[in-house]
């Protein structure tokens, strides 16, 4: 029985069936993404979905999806299905889906009347190549038939394709296959077999498919797919045949080794813990031999600020500190004038975070932890530690910089600099312009820690200038952010105005390794948390009481920013509230934090199987929302799971 498997009843279920989605990449940034029946209702979705560097070096959906049709006793069944403009699918072929099983690899089973016919995918670790194995489980015919049409859209996961007249509708010719190449500039697409086919040339536009989600976010939802022609092959019963879809020709006697050498390279997804390692393996790629960590699937990037969050978890929770030490290695090649980028690449990076650099600080703090040699991780990481604490405390871009008081004030009309960054017409929701609460906290224990390396490396000259501004900062912090009658912190200060929102920013001040409060200050945080804005799926962004709460996050894009974080369930947050929770209750703490962690066991049976979503509704049933795979919300899982440990 595995892990994670879905029946008929469930399978034909389309409301079941197409909310649960199916990812897998390789380490290169490339995935191959759909629901669990094969039917694609986001233009994210498609089977080999892969970096263009000739285009805009970004992630394009080149094959799309396969239609295959099995004819058995001369009878045609059609196997794919797709939605059309309207709201219409065609074919209906999940009406013959049985099971679908995810272990060792996602298998889906097929019965027409006597045949039993399965379809199994995998994704090269290291290659731009997907696998497909079909196989005749079992039939009453000496043989059947089966004619696969490769769907080609060929653009931007962004954006969709649409039926033009200067598509480039010639072949190649290939061993067991054949290749295409839509338009100048893209990669070809290499289709071949691991036995002998036939390959019959009609190129053809099928029009107006439709994507259901995108059509709920608001989006343009309708899209026009290049069908170059079809393959035919006939297979016997007992008889497997590997389809590869990659960059590259191959030789097809290769197809069904590499089938099974890439199933033995994974972890099993044989459990709830298994599961989130599968899934943190996905963020990890490298790019032009750099380390990097995918924010999250299947929109993101890689982001600064979720880079350094999620990089502990991902990497030291799992003793892989070798490509900890590759992806620092790679973010700090891109640090400027003390900050590091947040989202882009080249000419389009933008360094518009003031936590990405002090996160940093806290990522090699879980590093010294790792390795236990302080004076060593000052010796490796000192010099841009120090470049990043003499920029702040200059100044840097974005009115970003340390007044007298020792707090760091950020902050500028129309941009918005903390994690919370969502704009609508061009205004931030939460601008929070002044002295956050979180950046506050970040930057006395970013330089508590720097002392602490500084010491044991005997750098007498940064102890020497730095020793006695954490007291100073202390100090302001408790005056600027604390209210005794209240008991917890204000999210942000901007001159005379306190911001007394309850937002979950206030959580890093008691979580951190080097908390700015007292014990009993911490205590009325964690309090005021608990209260207000813990749920089983981690903690809102805006407490309930708070009149401009949204506890769902659905609509167009604008309507979903404006609730992104005014009351949004994030996971992530979940590592910050542990830390403070276990430091603060001990042992006796440890059930509880188990029980949250355990929560989310359901969820790898729901949206992004396997994995867990970037975030959830703030109210009951705590639906999930947003990227079905997020880096920070599986990392901090797998730091709790640490913990309690």
């Amino acid at each position: 029985m595995s892990y994670i498997e879905f029946n008929k009843k469930q399978l034909v279920n389309l409301k079941y069936s197409l909310d649960r989605e199916l990812l897998r990449t390789n380490r290169a940034g490339g995935y191959a993404s759909s629901t669990i029946i094969n039917t694609n209702t986001r233009k994210y979705h498609g089977l080999l979905v892969l970096r263009q560097p000739l285009i805009d070096d970004l992630n394009h959906v080149l094959l799309s999806t396969l239609d295959e049709t099995l004819t058995v006793n001369n009878y045609d069944f059609h196997l794919s299905m797709r939605m059309y403009n309207g709201g219409h699918y065609n074919p209906k072929g999940h009406k013959y889906i049985r099971d679908f099983i995810s272990e060792p690899n996602p298998k889906l089973i097929y019965r027409l009347g006597s045949t039993v016919f399965t379809k199994e995918s995998i994704f090269a670790e290291n290659e731009n190549r997907i696998l497909i194995r079909y196989t005749v489980e079992d039939t009453k015919n000496d043989v059947v038939s089966l004619r696969i049409r490769p769907f080609l859209a060929y653009r931007n996961v962004h954006s969709l394709s649409k039926v033009n007249t200067w598509v480039e509708s010639k072949y190649a010719e290939l061993k067991n296959g054949a290749s295409w190449q839509m338009y100048k500039g893209y990669s070809k697409v290499f289709m071949q077999f691991s036995k002998n086919v036939t390959y019959t040339h009609i190129p053809d536009w099928y029009y107006d498919i439709q994507y259901l989600r995108d059509l709920e976010r608001g989006y343009d939802s309708l899209e026009d797919l290049f069908v170059p022609g079809f393959f035919d092959v006939k297979l016997k019963k007992g008889e497997s045949i590997v389809v590869s879809a990659g960059l590259e020709e191959k030789a097809p006697a290769t197809f069904k080794r590499q089938f099974n050498s890439e199933i033995k390279k994974r972890i099993p997804r044989n459990s709830f813990e298994n599961c989130l390692k599968n899934a943190a393996d996905e963020f990890i790629v490298s790019i032009d031999k750099n380390k990097e960590i995918i924010a999250g699937y299947p929109w993101f990037g890689r982001w600064g600020r979720d880079t350094f969050i999620s990089l502990p978890g991902l990497t030291l929770s799992r003793g892989e500190t070798s490509v900890f030490k590759g992806v620092m290695k790679t973010m700090i090649s891109e640090l400027k004038d003390g900050l590091f980028p947040n989202v882009g690449l080249g000419k389009e990076t933008s360094y518009n975070s003031v936590d990405a650099s002090l996160w940093f600080f806290w990522a090699i703090q879980k590093y010294a932890e790792n390795i236990k040699n302080k004076a060593e991780v000052w010796k490796e990481y000192g010099k841009p530690m120090k470049s990043i604490i003499s920029h702040f405390a200059k100044g840097t871009h974005n009115n970003i910089g340390m007044h007298e008081n020792g707090l760091v004030w950020q902050g500028v009309p129309g941009k918005a600099l903390t994690w919370m960054d969502a704009i609508v017409h061009g205004k931030p929701v939460t601008p929070r312009i002044g002295y956050a609460v979180e950046i506050n906290a970040l930057w006395y224990n970013a330089l508590r820690f720097c002392l602490e390396l500084a010491s044991a490396a005997n750098d007498k000259t940064f102890v020497k200038e730095w020793s006695k501004w954490p007291d100073i900062i202390k100090e302001n912090f408790e005056h600027t952010f604390w209210d005794a009658n209240r008991r917890y912190l204000a999210d942000y200060v901007n001159g005379d105005y306190k911001n007394w929102d309850v937002r979950p920013n206030m959580i890093f001040a008691a979580s951190l390794p080097y908390s700015v409060l007292s014990e009993n200050k911490q205590r009325g945080v964690l309090d005021k948390v608990k209260a207000e804005l813990l749920t089983p799926m981690g903690l809102r962004t805006l407490s309930p009481k708070n009149e401009a709460y949204k506890a769902i996050n659905e609509g167009n894009q604008s309507q979903r920013d404006t609730s992104y974080h005014q009351g949004v369930v994030w996971p992530w947050l979940l590592g910050a509230f542990a830390d403070t929770y276990l430091r603060l209750q001990g042992e006796k703490g440890k059930d509880f934090i188990s029980e949250l962690y355990h929560g989310f066991e359901k969820e790898m049976t729901r949206k992004g199987i396997g994995t867990v979503s970037e975030i959830y509704d703030g109210d009951p049933p705590f639906e999930g929302r947003g990227a079905i795979s997020q880096a920070w919300s599986v990392s901090e899982l797998l730091r709790i799971n640490q913990m309690i440990k």
